[in-house]
C-alpha cells in the first residue's frame, strides 16, 4: 500500500490547527475556573454545575458534527471546509465568554451558561474536523505520528502563550480593571487562532479517501461497541482528561494561596508546566522512534501517579522552589503519551473497520471527543464540589482546609485518575507491527484508496 509523506510545512500547517483550538482548551483548563471564581464572581456551587451542563451540550454537539463529516465532503476534502467556515464564529464566540457584564448576579449566571454553550458549539465545529483531519493527510503511521508530534508541540505553545501573555495582558491592558484586561487579552488569543485555523486550511492536503458506508447511528453505535481498543481509548480519554482537568483548574489557585505567589509566580508557574509539555512533545517523537509507543503511554501514567504523591508529601505551602521543581517533572512526564493517544485513534478506526468489516470514522472521533467532554464535565463538576466543599473563598487568606484541599487536587486526586489511565493501557494491544497488519488488511479488502 503506497504511503505518503508529510511536508515540514504541512505538519506545521497541522499544528497550527491544535494551537488554535488550544486558545480555548488551555484557557479552560488552565484559567476559566479561577476566572469565573475571581474575576467574573461566579459561586462556586453554581460553577459546578454549569459545568457539567455545558459539557453535556458540548457532548451532542460533537456527535453531530461527527455525523455531518462522514456526510459531507467536497473537492476541498472532508474536513478542512469547516475550518474555513467556522473559524471566524469560533473566535468570537471565545471574546464572548471572557467578556464580564456590569449586570446583576443572575442575569450574569445566565450569560455565562449562554456564552459557554456558544463557544462550546463552535469549538465542536472546528474541533471534531480537526481531529479527524490526520486521517485524511497520510496513511503511514510513522508519518501520523509525527505530524501528532508537531500538533501537540504546536499546541503547546499556544497554551504557553495563554499562560503566559493572559495574565501580563490582563493586568496591564485592564487599567485597573481585570475584567477588561481578561476580556482584551483573550480577544487578542481568538484574534490569533482564527489566523492560525486559516493557515491550516490553505497549507494541508486531503490526500487519503476512506470508503464510508451510510449506517444509521444506531448501527454504528452497535459497530463501535464491538471495537475493544477503541473502548480502550474512550476509558483512557475520560480518566487521563478528568486528572488533566483538574489539575490544570487548580494550578492557578495552588501558586497564588499555597505558595503564596504573586502575579509572576502565577503566571511563571503555569508556563513552567507548559514549558515541559512542550518539551515532552519532542522527546515523545525521539523516544518512540525506538521505545515501544504502547509501553510508553502505560508507563508514563504510572510515574505520573508517584510523582503526584511525592509533591503532595513533600511540598509545603510557600516551598516555591520544590514545587517548581517538582511541578515541571511531572508535567514533562505526564504528556510524553500525547502524540500516541491521537495518533491511536485513526489506528482503531482502521482496526474496527478490519474487525467488523465496516468503517464508523465520524461517529468515533466524535466519541473520543464525547469521552472527552464527558471527562471535562465530572472534572468541573468535581472542581465545583471540592472548592465548596474544602470552603474555598477568593481573594482572601485560606484557611488550612482550603489550602491542603488545593494541594490535594493539583497533586492526589488527578494523580489518582492518571493512575487508572495507565492500568487501562494494559488491554490496548495495537502497537507499529500490529496496525502494519491492519493496513495489509485494508489494502487486500480494497477499502482504502489513495
Amino acid at each position: 500500500m503506497k504511503t505518503q509523506k508529510l511536508s515540514v510545512l504541512e505538519k506545521v500547517g497541522f499544528g497550527a490547527g491544535d494551537m488554535a483550538l488550544n486558545v480555548v482548551i488551555s484557557s479552560m483548563m488552565l484559567i476559566i475556573t479561577f476566572f469565573y471564581t475571581d474575576i467574573y464572581g461566579l459561586r462556586t456551587e453554581d460553577l459546578a454545575l454549569l459545568f457539567v451542563a455545558v459539557k453535556v451540550v458540548g457532548a451532542v454537539a460533537d456527535l453531530v458534527m461527527g455525523q455531518l463529516t462522514d456526510r459531507f465532503t467536497s473537492r476541498f476534502g472532508r474536513y478542512r471546509p469547516w475550518l474555513l467556515l467556522l473559524a471566524v464564529p469560533y473566535g468570537i464566540s471565545v471574546v464572548f465568554v471572557f467578556t464580564t457584564p456590569d449586570w446583576g448576579y443572575s442575569a450574569k449566571l445566565i450569560w455565562a451558561y449562554g456564552t459557554y454553550i456558544l463557544m462550546t458549539l463552535m469549538t465542536a465545529g472546528v474541533g471534531i474536523p480537526y481531529i479527524s483531519l490526520i486521517s485524511g493527510l497520510t496513511n503511514d503511521p510513522k508519518e501520523r505520528l509525527s505530524a501528532n508530534g508537531y500538533r501537540l508541540f504546536f499546541a503547546k505553545i499556544g497554551a504557553f502563550m495563554v499562560t503566559i501573555i493572559v495574565p501580563i495582558l490582563a493586568t496591564r491592558w485592564g487599567d485597573g480593571d481585570p475584567a477588561a484586561g481578561y476580556q482584551a487579552a483573550m480577544a487578542l488569543m481568538a484574534a490569533m487562532g482564527v489566523v492560525l485555523f486559516l493557515f491550516c486550511v490553505f497549507t494541508t492536503t486531503e490526500r487519503v479517501i476512506h470508503v464510508v458506508e451510510k449506517q444509521s447511528l444506531t448501527e454504528q453505535f452497535k459497530i463501535l461497541m464491538r471495537n475493544d481498543q477503541w473502548l480502550v481509548l474512550c476509558g483512557v480519554c475520560v480518566t487521563g482528561t478528568i486528572g488533566y482537568v483538574v489539575r490544570g483548574s487548580v494550578a492557578m489557585y495552588y501558586a497564588k494561596y499555597y505558595l503564596g505567589g504573586d502575579d509572576a509566580v502565577v503566571s511563571a508557574f503555569l508556563s513552567i508546566g507548559v514549558a515541559a509539555a512542550i518539551l515532552s512533545m519532542v522527546a515523545s517523537t525521539w523516544v518512540t522512534k525506538f521505545y515501544c509507543k504502547v509501553k510508553l503511554f502505560r508507563n508514563t501514567q504510572l510515574a505520573v501517579a508517584a510523582i503526584s504523591v511525592l509533591i503532595y508529601y513533600a511540598v509545603k505551602p510557600g516551598d516555591i522552589m520544590l514545587a517548581f521543581v517538582l511541578y515541571f517533572i511531572l508535567s514533562f512526564v505526564v504528556d510524553l503519551h500525547a502524540p500516541v493517544f491521537w495518533s491511536a485513534i485513526a489506528e482503531t478506526i482502521d482496526y474496527g473497520q478490519v474487525k467488523t468489516g465496516k468503517r464508523v470514522s465520524g461517529f468515533a472521533f466524535g466519541g473520543i471527543s464525547v469521552c472527552q467532554k464527558a471527562g471535562m464535565a465530572v472534572a468541573g463538576g468535581l472542581v465545583g464540589v471540592l472548592l465548596t466543599f474544602f470552603n474555598y473563598q477568593p481573594n482572601v487568606a485560606q484557611t488550612p482546609l482550603a489550602l491542603t484541599g488545593i494541594a490535594l487536587m493539583l497533586t492526589v486526586i488527578p494523580g489518582f485518575f492518571h493512575l487508572l489511565m495507565g492500568m487501562l493501557m494494559f488491554k490496548y494491544r495495537i502497537s507499529d507491527d500490529y496496525y502494519g497488519n491492519v493496513k495489509t488488511q485494508l489494502r487486500d479488502s480494497g477499502y482504502l484508496t489513495t
